[in-house]
């Protein structure tokens, strides 16, 4: 069993520096997340509609929410589904696909 190893990733939020941890492979996907924290709440900072850069992380979470729940499709076979999950359904179906193909293009 192989070890799961952890390294060490410096992210700026909002002027800050913030040095975090995460699984290897996987620091790309945190700076991205990271930075688009930092749009989030540099946009809501710099519109002035709130101070303080608790109430300015609290907008963002609650924006950012927003966004993630738009993604769920309100009706139907899917409804309730996070976009990963749609993502892997499609992935399932296209490997399904794909073994029921491959003997027909024997044929040919």
């Amino acid at each position: 069993m192989s070890e799961v190893k952890v390294i060490q990733v410096d992210v700026n939020i909002m002027g800050q520096s913030y040095k975090l941890s995460c699984k290897e492979g996987e620091d790309r996907a945190l700076r991205e997340a990271a930075a688009y924290l930092d749009g989030k709440m540099s946009a809501i900072r710099d519109a002035a509609k709130v101070k303080g850069t608790d109430r300015i992380a609290v907008m963002a979470a609650l924006s950012m929410t927003t966004e993630l729940l738009a993604t769920k499709s309100p009706e139907g076979p899917l409804s309730g589904l996070s976009l990963a999950e749609v993502k892997q359904k499609i992935q399932d179906m296209h490997e399904i696909m794909d073994q029921a193909l491959t003997p027909q293009e024997k044929l040919f």
